[in-house]
């Protein structure tokens, strides 16, 4: 049994609260496919939410810098769910089109290296 979205209509109440919580700070209508699957688990839901509005609000790092980090990783993890989500919200916080492909552009080299790095197993070199 593969697990199923959970509908607003359908959620708990303690559910409903979370999702309420998400569409407050987005301000959307309704939440996206992510949360409806991750509410099969309500506790994991409530975590999972918490910590991603407190790790990507601005702090030393800003915004459009989380979500650079973000679409980085997740294209290194190959997630096309999160790579579309989060190339959408670092559009709409100033993200260009040249910058996505600088970004695509450091994550393949980091990944070549990486691996090349790996394969050999090179040594870090003596300061």
């Amino acid at each position: 049994m593969s697990p199923q979205p959970i509908e607003y209509d359908d959620a708990s109440s303690d559910v409903r609260a979370i999702y309420d919580e998400i569409k407050q700070a987005r301000g959307i209508n309704d939440v996206n496919n992510f949360w409806k699957y991750l509410a099969n688990d309500p506790v994991t839901l409530r975590r999972t939410w918490h910590s991603l509005k407190e790790i990507m609000e601005p702090g030393a790092l800003d915004s459009l810098t989380k979500e650079l980090i973000y679409i980085a990783v997740s294209a290194t993890n190959n997630c096309a769910y999160c790579i579309r989500s989060h190339t959408a919200s670092a559009s709409s916080k100033g993200m260009t089109d040249a910058m996505f492909g600088e970004l695509m552009s450091v994550v393949g080299m980091a990944n070549e290296t990486n691996k090349l790095v790996h394969g050999y197993q090179i040594p870090i070199d003596s300061v």
